[in-house]
């Protein structure tokens, strides 16, 4: 498993550890993820709350934002919609990233300190930029049960009687916005009071995480428009596309730009790699499942949203890969039909049923979930860390919360 490199070490301390045994961990976090786990009160708590991450990452967000607003407003008030626009769409969101971060962090031994949430919170932002653009490119509605920020802006267009065309003015304003957010991202980072050293060294997988993830983006949209006239098998490049797009940034970089802050060794490094990209692909391949049969009141998005957006998942190129001519061509006439009905949803599911693709994706799921397990069993790493990053790999691949 290949993973950025680390800068030569500075003669700096790397942040003391402060390890509990496993089996300290353990008393107070499952380890594996089958519900709430024990709080010191009795009560229970989920893997995102342990050492009140969530909260505190929820607090991070909310002063980083106030800051920014009054920045906005010194120029004028109205540049202050665009960090309206991403409050209300940070108020979602299950916090995993700042959570693998985090808890990459410690798993190198370091100590748990306001800095380090502060680096783990900007994964949120970087998020936040990927999923306004990422809207844009597939057209989507909404996001986390709200207008999708280029709806958003296209509404206040027309509610003020603008001049030009209203969903351009869309368009523009959330690219824009999400400019910002990954400005905010690299700011957070930055600003996040670590010493300068450790955040050189974390830089190495952030700046590869960036890269990555547009470029993944950009294979998602060529799949899109020419998935049947590319070489190569189909689910392949689907994989392809979920690793960079998704995969990647959602478990495995977070992992290793916290453990890579904290001072790791490239053989935790690897480790680490080892657990969380079987991971992020399996949380993907779940994720891809609720684009397609998931509950609206859970996904935030309009049941069979995927498939009206043409998404070539790997769920749709199993499907392919197996079904019968007459159901392929069924399937290929109404992917992408952006006014699909319910009626034409539930033929496609029911297609996609048939082939058995549902079951593939599954045992895909499982199979890298267990990889994922058994990398962490013969990962070294810091006690207290270890029962969470299994506790994670439930919530990551169940999406129950």
């Amino acid at each position: 498993m290949s993973f950025p490199a680390s800068p030569a070490p500075d003669p700096s301390p790397a942040p003391d550890p402060s390890p509990a045994t496993e089996r300290d961990a353990r008393e107070r976090v499952p380890g594996a993820w089958q519900g709430p786990g024990p709080d010191a009160a009795g009560g229970s708590v989920h893997p995102v709350d342990v050492e009140d991450l969530r909260a505190r990452v929820h607090r991070t967000i909310d002063e980083f934002l106030d800051r920014q607003e009054r920045v906005l407003a010194d120029m004028t008030e109205d540049c202050l919609p665009m960090v309206e626009a991403v409050r209300d769409l940070m108020r979602g969101g299950k916090r995993l990233r700042p959570a693998f971060c985090y808890w990459g962090w410690r798993a190198a031994g370091g100590q748990d300190r306001p800095e380090a949430v502060r680096a783990a919170t900007s994964m949120e932002f970087f998020q936040a930029a990927a999923l306004i653009h990422d809207d844009v490119m597939d057209g989507s509605d909404t996001r986390r049960g709200l207008p999708a920020v280029h709806r958003r802006f296209a509404e206040r267009h027309r509610r003020h009687g603008w001049s030009g065309p209203g969903d351009r003015f869309g368009l523009a304003g959330a690219v824009l916005t999400g400019d910002l957010c990954l400005a905010w991202s690299e700011e957070l980072f930055c600003a996040s009071g670590l010493p300068q050293p450790a955040l050189s060294r974390g830089r190495v997988v952030f700046d590869r995480m960036r890269t990555e993830l547009m470029a993944g983006q950009y294979l998602d949209m060529l799949e899109q428009a020419g998935a049947e006239r590319l070489g190569g098998d189909p689910v392949d490049r689907a994989r392809r596309v979920l690793r960079y797009k998704s995969a990647k940034y959602t478990v495995e970089h977070p992992l290793l730009i916290g453990a890579r802050l904290a001072g790791a060794d490239d053989t935790t490094a690897t480790a680490l790699s080892d657990f969380g990209l079987p991971l992020g692909e399996a949380f993907q391949l779940r994720d891809d499942l609720l684009g397609v049969f998931g509950d609206p009141a859970r996904t935030g998005k309009p049941a069979g949203d995927d498939l009206r957006e043409g998404k070539r998942t790997v769920l749709i190129a199993q499907t392919l890969r197996s079904v019968r001519p007459d159901r392929a061509a069924v399937l290929r006439s109404l992917l992408g039909d952006p006014g699909l009905d319910p009626q034409g949803v539930a033929r496609l599911q029911e297609i996609i049923m048939a082939s058995g693709a549902v079951d593939r994706v599954e045992d895909m799921i499982t199979e890298l979930t267990d990889r994922s397990r058994r990398a962490l069993d013969g990962a070294r790493v810091d006690g207290r860390a270890l029962p969470v990053l299994r506790s994670l790999i439930g919530v990551a691949t169940d999406r129950k919360f």
